[in-house]
Formats: C-alpha cells, sequence, structure tokens
C-alpha cells in the first residue's frame, strides 16, 4: 500500500481538527483541560477564518463573568466546587455549538427540550443523582468527563436548534475536607451540584440544587465573587 506524501487538504485538516476537539470535550483530562481545548479552537478557528470570531467570543464570556485571569477555569471555579475540566469543557461545548463544531451524541426534540426546561423549575429545588438524571431525562446530548462513579462529570443536553440553549448538569463527588481529596469519595455516584442555561450573567445561568448551594465556594469578602 503506498501512502502519499502530498500535504492533506484543508478539508481534512479541518475534519481531524473538528473530531480532536470533541474527543477533547468528553475528555478534557486525558488531553490537557483548557489549554488543550483553547489551542484547538485556536487552530480550528483559524483553519475556518474565524479566528477574529473566537476573538470576539472569548470578550463575550469575559463580559459575562464566564472567563478571567485565569480563563474559563478561574471564572467557574468561583461558583462550584472542584468542577475540574468537566465544567470547563461545558462553557468550551457551547461556542463550539455555535459554529457547528459540536457532534452531539443525541439530540432532543423540540417537544423533549421543553418538556424539561418546564420540569427543571421545580425539579432542581430537590437534591438529585447521576441516575436521576438518566433515569428522568434519557441518554445526554453529550457527557463530559467519562463514566467513573467516583468522579464528577458533566451532562449536556441539546436540540438541533442553534439559538436553543444547551441545558448542563454539572456533578459533583469528592470528600469533605481538603485533606480527604486522595481518600475515595463520599458518594457512590455524583451528585447534582446545579443546572446551567443560558447567555446571561454567567453566575445567574446557574440553578443551584440544595446539595449544590451547600458546597458553593465562599464568597470574597471584598469583591463578592
Amino acid at each position: 500500500m503506498t501512502t502519499s506524501s502530498a500535504p492533506r487538504s484543508s478539508a481534512e485538516i479541518r475534519a481531524y481538527l473538528k473530531d480532536q476537539l470533541n474527543q477533547a470535550l468528553r475528555r478534557p483530562g486525558m488531553y490537557g483541560d483548557e489549554i488543550a481545548l483553547r489551542l484547538l479552537f485556536d487552530h480550528l478557528a483559524y483553519a475556518e477564518h474565524q479566528d477574529e470570531e473566537f476573538a470576539q467570543a472569548l470578550r463575550t464570556l469575559t463580559s459575562r463573568g464566564a472567563f478571567n485571569g485565569g480563563g474559563v477555569t478561574g471564572a467557574i471555579s468561583t461558583v462550584v466546587p472542584d468542577s475540574s475540566g468537566h465544567g470547563v469543557a461545558s462553557i468550551y461545548a457551547e461556542l463550539a455549538h455555535d459554529r457547528e463544531w459540536l457532534q452531539a451524541d443525541r439530540t432532543l426534540t423540540p417537544d423533549e427540550y421543553a418538556d424539561m426546561r418546564r420540569t427543571l423549575v421545580g425539579w432542581a429545588a430537590h437534591d438529585r443523582t447521576f441516575t436521576d438524571v438518566r433515569e428522568l431525562f434519557g441518554p445526554p446530548s453529550l457527557l463530559i468527563g467519562g463514566t467513573n462513579p467516583y468522579f464528577g462529570k458533566t451532562l449536556a443536553y441539546l436540540t438541533s436548534h442553534a439559538a436553543a440553549p444547551i441545558v448542563f448538569f454539572h456533578f459533583w463527588n469528592g470528600s469533605d475536607s481538603q485533606a480527604e481529596k486522595t481518600r475515595p469519595p463520599i458518594y457512590d455516584e455524583p451528585v447534582l451540584l446545579a443546572v446551567r442555561a443560558g447567555r446571561g450573567a454567567f453566575k445567574d445561568t446557574f440553578t443551584f440544587t440544595p446539595e449544590g448551594d451547600r458546597r458553593r465556594p465562599a464568597r470574597h469578602p471584598a469583591t463578592g465573587a
């Protein structure tokens, strides 16, 4: 079998970058978390002549409070505890969806999506688990963070309608103290901290469960952040 030494076409390069981005969004820790996602976005945006649009998207994230000096990682750490890479990847998944780069494993019908949004109003007022979400809403459009129940993760649900906000479920499983971080987590499966949807002020897009509200990072005395 003869292997061509000719450079790959622009279409091949773009398809490869999109595939790598979608793999990194699903398993961000294996790829290098936010640094890897940022590089893949930079390269793909350049290849698709969207570098200025991506720069503007980052400025918009900053204005919403979803990006700061520590990137998305710095912003989300002020809202949910120990989100690791999965919470960060959920923000980049939104950016990918805006550019039609996100490859969903499943899309909800308009009726399924509307039912979900209506149900969430009262449903998230109670503590929920990973199993609760899967049983009620079905398989996600995107599983970010792997299947191991001992680790947190984020589930994303979306429709084929690009303007409909993605609904994210942010899960956590850890220890009650920093000293016990290396020990087995306290739950048999991840617990839901918050549901996130929308493009308003970043912190206002989160609806916390009672467990999530208990575990919210302490507010900074000087800035209230």
